[in-house]
């Protein structure tokens, strides 16, 4: 049967590399670029706590050592005042005991705060460790994102289908028919045709009706129903693009049919996310 094409003349493009490709690169470049500036800034917060905490501990210890100091002239202007007012030596021992107790009260405060210091310098150094151990992680991560993307390219190829024009990534299996979809560059339909429908089955804004499948050469036949015209597709190979032009459609639709048994033909139809065709009516095969 013979197959309808649009007036306009249809020009093909074939890129060497998919343009999801690319942006997926530059976006993991950039989260690495942001990761690296957040670990440097929350680095130098580290560090200013650090000289914050040393410059605190610097004007604690000159706290300290004036309250020493106001404590020997205390104590000499005690001996003194004892001297003038005539205290006896039981007075002036209960006085020395307090003076003392004071002094080993403030050696105390003093030793606290050192251990007090020396658990915030830990505590600071640890996270600091876990901040670097994050980033390593995020890197390890981005390696195998990247690792992904090249497994995923080379995984799906592209190749021409039967109107001659350079398809995008052929998907072989149902995983891969959804690795599609997440890339968004089309709208993907995935179907499951049964030979013994009798009327054309929906898939998308097309009908398709398999008509015939060779399970020993891998090849099927089907009619395209679209745009009120019954395209036939016949002895077609698994895994080969069957491209088909639709009304309002720059691009062609492609059906890519990657398994196929006695009674069913398993695949997807991937549509440009451009096209504006109207959902067809069903026309009897043959017609």
């Amino acid at each position: 049967m013979s197959l309808d094409t649009p007036n306009e003349v249809q020009v093909v493009e074939t890129g060497t590399l998919p343009r999801w490709v690319t942006v997926l690169f530059v976006v993991a470049f950039a989260l690495v670029a942001y990761l690296l500036y957040a670990g440097y800034a929350e680095r130098q917060a580290m560090h200013k706590s650090e000289d914050d905490a040393a410059q605190k501990a610097q004007a604690t210890a000159a706290e300290l050592d004036k309250t020493n100091s106001r404590i020997a002239d205390l104590k000499g202007q005690l001996d003194v005042m004892s001297q003038k007012l005539g205290l006896t030596e039981d007075e002036l021992a209960r006085a020395r005991g307090l003076a003392q107790s004071v002094r080993t009260e403030q050696q105390k405060s003093d030793q606290q705060f050192r251990q007090q210091l020396g658990a915030v310098q830990a505590d600071t150094t640890t996270k600091f460790g876990q901040i670097s151990t994050q980033l390593s992680g995020t890197q390890t991560d981005l390696n195998s994102t990247k690792a992904d993307l090249e497994a995923t390219k080379g995984a799906m190829s592209s190749m021409k289908g039967d109107l001659g024009v350079q398809s995008g990534l052929i998907a072989r299996n149902h995983d891969e028919v959804d690795e599609l979809r997440r890339l968004g560059e089309r709208d993907i339909f995935e179907f499951t045709l049964s030979r013994t429908a009798k009327a054309p089955e929906k898939v998308g804004p097309i009908q398709v009706l398999l008509k015939k499948t060779d399970t020993k050469k891998y090849k099927y036949t089907v009619n395209v129903v679209a745009d009120d015209k019954n395209i036939e597709k016949k002895d077609k190979t698994v895994g080969e693009p069957i491209q088909f032009y639709v009304r309002g459609a720059r691009a062609p639709y492609e059906i890519v049919v990657f398994d196929v048994t006695k009674d069913s033909a398993k695949g997807y139809l991937s549509a440009p996310k451009s096209a504006t065709a109207a959902p067809p009516a069903a026309t009897p095969p043959g017609n």
